[in-house]
Formats: C-alpha cells, structure tokens, sequence
C-alpha cells in the first residue's frame, strides 16, 4: 500500500545542513528497504497558485487555498506493508527533517 507522508512546518525556511543530512540518510534507508516512491520539497505558500475551473471560466488565484499557521513544505510518498510500518517510518522521517508529518493512504 502506498502512503503520503506531508511534512508540514510554520516556516518555509529551508531545512538547515544537519537535517539534510538526516533526510539524505532517511532518504537513502527507505530506498534500501523498498519503501521509496517519490521524496520532494515544496515552495511556501506565498509561490502558490490556485485554479478553480468549477464555473464556466477557470479562476486563478494567488496564495494558498487556505490562510493557515502551518502548511505542508514537503513529502514522500512511500510503499508499506499496513498502517503501523508506514507510521513507524513516518516518525523516522519526523525526526530526520525535524518537523511534524501527516500519514494518509492512498485508495
């Protein structure tokens, strides 16, 4: 089963030399076990673009969808056996990025 794994930080600052490292490692580690889908970083939400084509013309938006404190500035994407391997691994990645993530399955 494949999981999202959102790090979501107050912040868009950029992880600093020692947690890079720590992700590079985590990185590496879930690439070793089979677990590795996709890994990316994301700009703030001030580089964000919204498009609303519901109506009969798209709408585009700058900023973030929602003004919020904290917001999602990175993820994996990762393959685990069930729940308990994928949140067990996402707080290994917590740690190594030295941020707070949030687990969902895809359907």
């Amino acid at each position: 089963m494949q999981y999202l794994f959102s790090v979501v930080n107050d912040s868009a600052d950029l992880a600093t030399a020692d947690e890079m490292a720590a992700i590079d490692a985590f990185n590496d580690r879930l690439q070793a076990e089979g677990h590795w889908v996709f890994a990316g970083g994301l700009g703030g939400p001030d580089s964000a673009t919204v498009v609303d084509n519901r109506g009969t013309d798209a709408l585009v938006t700058d900023g973030p969808f929602v003004e919020t404190k904290e917001f999602v500035v990175g993820f994996w994407i990762v393959e685990a056996a069930d729940l308990d391997v994928a949140l067990a691994l996402a707080a290994d990645g917590s740690r190594a990025c030295n941020r707070k993530v949030e687990v969902r399955p895809f359907r």
